[in-house]
C-alpha cells in the first residue's frame, strides 16, 4: 500500500483513519488471539506486568511504569511499536505527520485546500513514530511543546499570533506516535502542569498564544516510586490524568534472572566458544544480585538493577579470557577465582547506605559475592556446620584437618590449568568429596567444584579465606586468627 503517492489514490484505496491508541488495540487483539503478547524478549512478567500492560492498552490509556531500576521499563516502552502499523501515510513535508484524512496543521490544511486530490502523500515506517526524552531539570515548556520563533516571524512578515511562526516542541512532532518521558518525577513541577492540556483537552497554550491542536499520541511515561526518590515527585493532578499505573519489580527467581542476563549479555563469538561456563558460575551471578537486594548495607529504595548481573557476567567471561590469552591456551572455563574481575560491575550498580559507606563498595561486593557462594554451596554440598555437629563422619574433615595442620594454598588469578587442577589435587579429600556427590562431571566442572568447596568452607567459618591482589590465599582459621595483622586479609582499598 505504500506506492500510493496522492491523496486521490489514497482515498480510492478504502484507506481509513485510526487513532494511535486504536491502532496499538486493534494490533494487540490480533497478537492475543494467534497466543502472541507482542512484548518479545521481556522475561518474568508474564503473569504479572503483562497482564496490566495489555489491559491498559485496550482500554486505550496512557500508561505509567513504576518500578525500581533495571526493571525493564523502557525496554517495555519501546517494544509497544512493535504493535503500531508498519506503514502510515502522511501529508509530504509535514512536520507533524498529519494524517492525510485528518490534518491538523496550518501546512497540512493549506496543502490539501490548494492542490486537493493531488495533494503529495508520504509513508512513515513505525520505527520513526517513537519519541523518548529522558526528563531533567533542565528541560523546558518549548523543549517539549514549542516557542515563538521570532525569526520565522520576521522572514514570513507574520504575526506572533499566527499558527506559523510557532516552533512545535518534541510533543506535537511525536503526532500519531508514541511518546515516553522517562524519570518523569526528575521534570520539574511548572513542566509537568504544561503537559495537563496535552492530555487532557488535547490543545497546547504558548506564551499566551492558545493553539487547539488535537493530537494523536499514546504517552508512555517511566517514573521511581515517588516514596523511593529524593529528587522529585509526580504531580498530583498529572498523575490523575494518567491512566493506567503499571508496577514493574525485579526477576522473582533465580532462573528467570539467569535467562534475562544470558539474553541481554554482549559476548563475542569467540569468547562463547573458547570460554565454558558452567551453570554454576552463571547462577553465582545471579545469587549475587538476590543478596544485594537484601543485603543490610545496600539502600532498597535506590533498588538493584538487572544491568549488574548482565555486567558481571559479561566480566566474569572476560576475566577468564584474559587468563586464557596470558597463558596462550586455546581454551578455558571459568573459576570461582575469576569473580575477582566481577567487582567492578558490583561496585558501580550499587547504593550503600551508612554502614556500606563504612565498609566501602569494594568490600560490600566481596561480602556479596561471598554469600551468595554460601547460599549456592548448600545446592551442591552438605552444610558444613552441620556437618561438623552430626554424629555421622564429617565429609570436610580430611580437608579442614590437612588446613589444620599448617598448610595452605594460594589460587592466583592467571594460573595456567594445570597449575591450577596440581594446586587443587594437593588439597587431601578435595576430589574424593567432590566424586562422591557429583560423580559424572567433566574434569572442568569436577575442578571448578573443588574450588567451589574453598571458599565455601571459607564462608562456613570452617577455613580461612584471605584476599590478595591477584587471587585468594587459604589457610587455617585460628592459626589465621591468631598470626594474621587486623583486617590485613580484607585491605581493599589498596586494590581499589
Amino acid at each position: 500500500m505504500n506506492n500510493i503517492s496522492t491523496l486521490r489514490e489514497l482515498k480510492q484505496s478504502g484507506y481509513k483513519s485510526r487513532s494511535v491508541k486504536e491502532e496499538l488495540r486493534e494490533n494487540l487483539i490480533k497478537l492475543l488471539q494467534q497466543k502472541e503478547n507482542g512484548f518479545e524478549g521481556i522475561i518474568g512478567f508474564e503473569d504479572t506486568v503483562m497482564p496490566d500492560l495489555q489491559t491498559a492498552i485496550l482500554s486505550r490509556h496512557n500508561i505509567l511504569l513504576l518500578g525500581l531500576r533495571g526493571q525493564a521499563k523502557t525496554r517495555i516502552a519501546r517494544l509497544m511499536v512493535n504493535l503500531l502499523d508498519e506503514y502510515v501515510p502522511y501529508i509530504a513535508g509535514s512536520e507533524l505527520f498529519d494524517d492525510p484524512l485528518e490534518p491538523i496543521s496550518w501546512f497540512a490544511r493549506n496543502e490539501i485546500e490548494t492542490k486537493g486530490d493531488d495533494t503529495q502523500i508520504a509513508w512513515m515506517h513505525r520505527s520513526e513514530r517513537y519519541t523518548e526524552k529522558l526528563a531533567t531539570p533542565d528541560v523546558t515548556v518549548a523543549d517539549l511543546i514549542g516557542d515563538v520563533d521570532p525569526i520565522k516571524a520576521a522572514t514570513m512578515k507574520l504575526t506572533y499570533s499566527d499558527e506559523r511562526v510557532i516552533h512545535f516542541g518534541l510533543i506535537p512532532r511525536a503526532h500519531r506516535g508514541i511518546f515516553v518521558i522517562n524519570e518523569l518525577p526528575d521534570l520539574q513541577a511548572r513542566i509537568q502542569v504544561a503537559l495537563f492540556n496535552i492530555l487532557q483537552e488535547k490543545d497546547i497554550q504558548i506564551r499566551g498564544f492558545k493553539l487547539r491542536l488535537p493530537l494523536d499520541i499514546q504517552f508512555v511515561f517511566t517514573a521511581n516510586p515517588e516514596d523511593y526518590t529524593n529528587r522529585g515527585s509526580i504531580v498530583t493532578p498529572l498523575k490523575d490524568r494518567i491512566e493506567s499505573q503499571i508496577l514493574t519489580h525485579y526477576p522473582r527467581t533465580v532462573e528467570i534472572s539467569r535467562q534475562i542476563t544470558q539474553q541481554e549479555a554482549s559476548l563475542s563469538r569467540e569468547q562463547k566458544t573458547s570460554v565454558e561456563a558452567d551453570d554454576l558460575v552463571k547462577d553465582l551471578v545471579e545469587q549475587i544480585a538476590f543478596e544485594a537486594r537484601n543485603s543490610e548495607y545496600i539502600d532498597k529504595k535506590s533498588g538493584v538493577s538487572a544491568r549488574l548481573t548482565i555486567s558481571a557476567y559479561e566480566n566474569l567471561i572476560s576475566n577468564a579470557e584474559r587468563r586464557m590469552l596470558i597463558n596462550r591456551e586455546k581454551n578455558t572455563f571459568v573459576r570461582i577465582s575469576d569473580f575477582l574481575g566481577v567487582i567492578p560491575a558490583i561496585t558501580g550498580k550499587i547504593e550503600l547506605v551508612y554502614e556500606g559507606e563504612l565498609e566501602g563498595p569494594a568490600k560490600v561486593a566481596n561480602i556479596l559475592v561471598g554469600k551468595a557462594i554460601k547460599t549456592s554451596l548448600l545446592k551442591y554440598f552438605p552444610e558444613p556446620e552441620k556437618a561438623k555437629k552430626s554424629k555421622k563422619p564429617n565429609p570436610y574433615a580430611e580437608i579442614i584437618n590437612w588446613f589444620s595442620a599448617g598448610n595452605n594454598i594460594s589460587i592466583i588469578d592467571d594460573l595456567p590449568g594445570q597449575e591450577y587442577k596440581k594446586l587443587l589435587s594437593s588439597v587431601p579429600g578435595l576430589k574424593d568429596l567432590v566424586k562422591k556427590q557429583h560423580p559424572n562431571l567433566s574434569e572442568n566442572n569436577q575442578l571448578l567444584l573443588m574450588e567451589f568447596v574453598l571458599h565455601g568452607l571459607a564462608e562456613f567459618s570452617q577455613v580461612n579465606k584471605g584476599y590478595l591482589d591477584n587471587g585468594y590465599a587459604f589457610s587455617d582459621m585460628f592459626d589465621s586468627l591468631f598470626n594474621m595483622p587486623k583486617d590485613d586479609d580484607l585491605d581493599f582499598d589498596d586494590r581499589y
